[in-house]
């Protein structure tokens, strides 16, 4: 199982990337392994401001539908419209071509509130 030392995760297995003020989010490799084989990522929130922890979308696998959950309070500026045509780059490539949304962050401290690797592995259990 991969945790990139240079994300930040949520308890809901999304993870961050920040870069200056703009935050990429994608869920982790635990998450879509737990989900199977994704068919359809759903995202119609572009230009919304939203809290930390509002649903912004829902991923679709195979066997289940499951919310996405916005791991930081902000506007959110982009979709990965790759996802459109190939939902299965997020099983291929969680944390590459397999990222979501792009967030404008309200206040780049809260990153500091979510976990690190090695939290996130514990979390897990993997």
């Amino acid at each position: 199982m991969n945790f990139p030392a240079n994300l930040r995760y949520t308890k809901d297995h999304e993870w961050v990337l920040l870069e200056g003020n703009i935050a990429t989010v994608g869920i982790t490799e635990f998450a879509q392994g737990e989900l199977g084989d994704i068919v359809y990522v759903d995202i119609d929130t572009i230009g919304q401001h939203l809290a930390a922890e509002s649903v912004f979308g829902t991923v679709e696998a195979v066997k289940t539908v499951s919310d996405l959950y916005l791991p930081l309070t902000g506007t959110i500026t982009e979709k990965n419209s790759s996802l459109d045509a190939a939902p299965e780059k997020v099983n291929q490539d969680p944390y590459g071509e397999g990222w979501m949304i792009k967030i404008k962050v309200d206040d780049p401290a809260d990153l500091a509130g979510l976990m690190d690797a090695p939290a996130y592995q514990a979390l897990t259990g993997a």
